[in-house]
């Protein structure tokens, strides 16, 4: 049975290419955190990722079409959005912005403050709020966010952060849960790949259920220290994978 640390054993030793982090500031260490969480995992995909010229801008625009019906728009039949899975959606958005910065060596400290200033938005106009005059006008707002990063990434054939950052502040989703979220789905990406998920072999559905619901259920219930959080998530989503 793989394991997460069998996993990375043979990904790339060379560390990312990020400028010069500060490590006194918890913001700039968690995106540094990420960065090596998403350099080893594309590894794993392909040694030589950096380099194969992967399409990740064409990621970024599907994943936002795939985030809007989770989240509603159409007009002609009722639609209940799901936050919870849109969030999910904005984080697998989030793993391919960090691939093409990083292949670009575009992973500066500025994109850590940039992210850390959306926790100061004011959450009136954020399409978490369940009553208010607004709740209309910021559902819209979202939409309008996600549209604007598509168009961005189709525009230039790459990832520009604002729109990627709008779309956090319209939703809102903080700094800590984009890092908290993106830490799971990271360990649910390589737990994947080490069940086949490249050979078409790996069972998405368990017990009739979509493997982002049980992540999601899982990161609710694990009560770990952060440093242990990716090595407890990956044991306790093997042993629901196991259930068939």
């Amino acid at each position: 049975m793989p394991t997460r640390e069998s996993a990375l054993s043979d990904s790339s030793t060379t560390q990312p290419r990020y400028a010069q982090p500060r490590y006194a500031q918890p913001r700039y260490a968690m995106l540094q955190t990420m960065a090596q969480m998403q350099d080893a995992h594309n590894t794993l995909v392909h040694a030589q990722w950096r380099t194969q010229g992967y399409a990740y801008y064409r990621a970024i625009w599907v994943e936002c079409a795939e985030m809007l019906d989770h989240f509603g728009w159409k007009w002609w039949k009722k639609q209940d959005g799901d936050l919870a899975q849109v969030k999910l959606e904005l984080v697998d958005i989030w793993h391919f912005a960090l691939s093409e910065m990083l292949r670009q060596d575009k992973l500066q400290d500025a994109v850590a403050d940039a992210l850390y200033e959306v926790d100061a938005v004011s959450g009136e106009t954020a399409v978490s709020q369940t009553a208010g005059p607004s709740l209309e006008d910021s559902e819209e707002r979202f939409r309008l966010a996600i549209e604007a990063l598509a168009a961005a990434c189709l525009r230039t054939r790459s990832f520009e952060l604002q729109p990627f950052v709008d779309a956090m502040a319209a939703l809102p989703m903080t700094y800590d849960e984009l890092f908290s979220l993106y830490i799971g789905k990271n360990v649910l990406n390589g737990f994947r790949q080490n069940n086949g998920y490249k050979s078409g072999e790996y069972r998405k559905l368990w017990q009739g259920r979509e493997d982002n619901e049980h992540l999601i259920e899982v990161l609710e219930g694990l009560k770990v220290a952060p440093s242990e959080l990716p090595n407890a998530l990956y044991s306790a989503l093997q042993q629901r994978y196991d259930l068939g």
